[in-house]
């Protein structure tokens, strides 16, 4: 007879998944004034195919299809960016309860006490609520795609957790699978979910696990054979395979995973488009790199039932990085909202170690676990602070990256959306001085000279004069 859970364990359960989400929206509430930015106006305000759900019924098929169904009932509920921001939210609140439960789950498999397994999970969680790299999928709207496919991701997860003891097992591996395809419907990158959950069940008979897995397996080859009969997906790939070689992309990625890793450290480092080198030829330091992360990869594997925290978290780490920055090039070397699934492992073997000190030191415990999260929270508001006005956004890119075009070209037309033609020709000209080759920056400073940019008020700019 299987016993029935203690009151303790429910209240522990409970917590674990309230609190985060509290502290998700007490955090992240502020953000909501924010403007959209960037991407966003090509993907949601400029783009009619997600302005109403006829509309978007029209575009398909057509990718990521359950995402632009989000934007479409955004639009259509209100197409002010605070609808939109609020769903972003509730979706990062969820998700954080989500990590609270299932680390506990894997702590206990883990062979932690129910009280470390239970204080861990919930500073994991807490860590991956109020880190700042997240504000780039949480308080980015287009960012979204990042947030809601890892949601599902997670749901999933939690599914599968729950089918492997249950009397209802068949229903809930069908619930796996339906919120696997959700996930891949929001973001392709999802399809290494299968991947995630034989490392989740490490600690099972792999027989047993690899039996359970086929379902997902299926669906995975099912979903890739969709995605590359559409044409869009195609096209997208044989764009990555032009980008850069598969050997260059993996030097120019052995760096760009170490930047990666960096930001979970470097919490007031957020850069919302950040230029980094793309490797060429080989060289020492990125020889080293991959020598370093393969070595690491060797080393979880081998470890990965004798030191369960500790290759967890690194193939968890790297497993969620692979899609976007190992083989196939991106024309964005890497982004701080790929972290946003990848975070939880390095989270969870902090929130290991700092839960598990000896209890000759228990006592600065409490004291620097809550100076860490008070850190993380103030450096997420003053990280979505930058969100509020496009200048704001732009200025703070742009002096983190100097000698990124792109970033002088947008604040330019920050400026001139706020009538500041002095400052927008200043930018739009050192842009041009960065990259001869960025016609964007040239036919935009031309038609800031003639009056004529687009985009730019001329009725609220009457009074505003171009010297």
């Amino acid at each position: 007879m299987r016993s029935a859970p203690s009151v303790r364990t429910n209240t522990n359960v409970f917590w674990l998944a309230l609190l985060p989400a509290l502290v998700v929206a007490a955090v992240w509430w502020p953000s909501l004034s924010a403007s959209f930015q960037f991407d966003d106006w090509n993907v949601i305000v400029n783009e009619p195919r997600v302005h109403s759900l006829a509309a978007w019924w029209q575009s398909m098929p057509g990718i990521r299809p359950l995402l632009k169904l989000s934007y479409a009932l955004n639009h259509t509920v209100d197409s002010n960016p605070i609808g939109f921001r609020v769903v972003n939210i509730l979706i990062h609140a969820l998700s954080a309860a989500l990590v609270g439960s299932l680390l506990r789950t894997r702590g206990l498999r883990a062979g932690l006490s129910e009280a470390t397994a239970s204080q861990a999970a919930l500073l994991a969680a807490l860590l991956f609520a109020l880190h700042p790299v997240q504000t780039e999928a949480v308080t980015y709207i287009s960012g979204r795609s990042s947030s809601l496919a890892a949601c599902f991701c997670l749901l999933s997860l939690y599914c599968w957790v729950r089918s492997e003891d249950s009397e209802r097992a068949t229903a809930w591996l069908a619930s796996c699978c339906g919120c696997f395809a959700l996930a891949v419907a929001t973001k392709e990158t999802a399809l290494v979910l299968p991947f995630a959950l034989l490392l989740y069940s490490a600690d099972r008979p792999r027989s047993q696990t690899l039996k359970r897995l086929m379902p997902l397996i299926l669906l995975m080859a099912v979903m890739l054979v969709v995605a590359l009969s559409l044409p869009t997906y195609r096209r997208l790939l044989g764009v990555s395979l032009d980008t850069r070689t598969i050997g260059e992309n993996l030097l120019t990625q052995s760096r760009a995973l170490f930047y990666l890793a960096g930001q979970l450290i470097r919490i007031t480092n957020g850069n919302a488009d950040p230029q980094l080198p793309v490797v060429s030829s080989l060289d020492w330091l990125s020889a080293t790199l991959c020598v370093a992360w393969a070595g690491i990869v060797v080393w979880a594997l081998l470890n990965v039932r004798k030191k369960p925290v500790s290759s967890f978290a690194v193939l968890w780490f790297l497993l969620w990085l692979a899609p976007t920055n190992s083989l196939l090039p991106r024309l964005d070397v890497a982004n701080d909202r790929q972290l946003y699934l990848a975070m939880i492992g390095p989270a969870w073997w902090l929130a290991v170690r700092a839960t598990s000190w000896h209890p000759s030191r228990a006592l600065l415990r409490p004291a620097l676990i809550a100076s860490v999260l008070i850190a993380l929270s103030w450096a997420t508001h003053q990280r979505n602070q930058i969100y509020q006005t496009e200048v704001a956004f732009w200025e703070d890119t742009a002096a983190r990256n100097p000698e990124n075009s792109r970033a002088a070209n947008n604040l330019g037309m920050a400026y001139a959306i706020e009538c500041r033609f002095q400052d927008a020709e200043a930018e739009f000209e050192r842009a041009v001085g960065l990259s001869p080759d960025d016609y964007y920056s040239r036919i935009n400073l031309i038609l800031l000279r003639k009056g004529l940019l687009p985009g730019v008020d001329r009725k609220r700019c009457r009074h505003a004069t171009y010297n």
